[in-house]
């Protein structure tokens, strides 16, 4: 079933425009407590050309959080788990339970996963330090939160570095999961959150799979710009 046009984005470009404007009026919102410029963290790889729009509205700096889905062992595609850089794996226990496995049964696909982690990590990144977090406005960006379990395994890597204020957004989230992971951040920001939540896909028109090299490209264009703080 199709959602309504009126949720539909045109790409995840567009998309972002959108969501970057609402994400900075609710920082305008809110009384600031750090002088220290906002940090976008784009999750790879459809988060990226979103959170690119994102910084360029709030004049952040702009980097990666890079997390794995973790898959069944004869559904490598259908989620019950996540690890994010530096973080532990995540699980989303009533799915793995409910195909009668337990958390143990799945370390073979964790450190698959850990090993295509830092495969990214190294191809995205390169010797580019991540950035720290300590103190500062930290916005986690995907194009979509579905299930939310790789959300979850990103923002918990994250909270560890102690960011002062720290918020997910995505253009859309289904609302179930809106709900369960408003207790890992300080704001959950999207533009539509449906309770009858479709495939992802279906809420663009362009949804074109992205490729190490769009990601590179796109990254290396942000990186090589001057970021200069703004007040949002």
């Amino acid at each position: 079933m199709w959602p309504p046009e009126h949720e539909r984005f045109a790409d995840r470009t567009a998309a972002g425009h959108m969501l970057g404007d609402a994400v900075a009026e609710h920082l305008r919102a809110r009384a600031t407590t750090t002088e220290k410029q906002p940090l976008v963290l784009a999750l790879p790889k459809g988060g990226v050309p979103v959170a690119v729009a994102v910084a360029d509205a709030l004049g952040a700096e702009f980097d990666l959080v890079i997390s794995r889905k973790i898959g069944l062992p004869w559904q490598s595609d259908h989620g019950v788990g996540a690890i994010a850089e530096n973080g532990p794996a995540v699980f989303d226990l009533s799915a793995v339970a409910a195909v009668g496995l337990s958390v143990s049964d799945l370390s073979p696909a964790v450190q698959r996963e850990r090993v295509e982690l830092r495969r990214r990590q190294e191809r995205y990144r390169g010797s580019r330090p991540a950035p720290d977090v300590t103190g500062r406005v930290v916005v986690v960006v995907d194009d979509g939160l579905a299930t939310g379990v790789t959300a979850r395994a990103a923002v918990r890597a994250l909270k560890v570095g102690r960011p002062d204020h720290l918020i997910f957004a995505a253009p859309v989230c289904a609302a179930e999961s809106v709900d369960l992971l408003a207790a890992d951040v300080d704001a959950v920001i999207d533009i539509h959150s449906p309770r009858e939540f479709h495939a992802l896909g279906l809420y663009y028109h362009d949804f074109a799979p992205l490729t190490d090299s769009h990601v590179l490209q796109m990254c290396t264009q942000m990186w090589s710009e001057s970021r200069i703080p703004t007040t949002v």
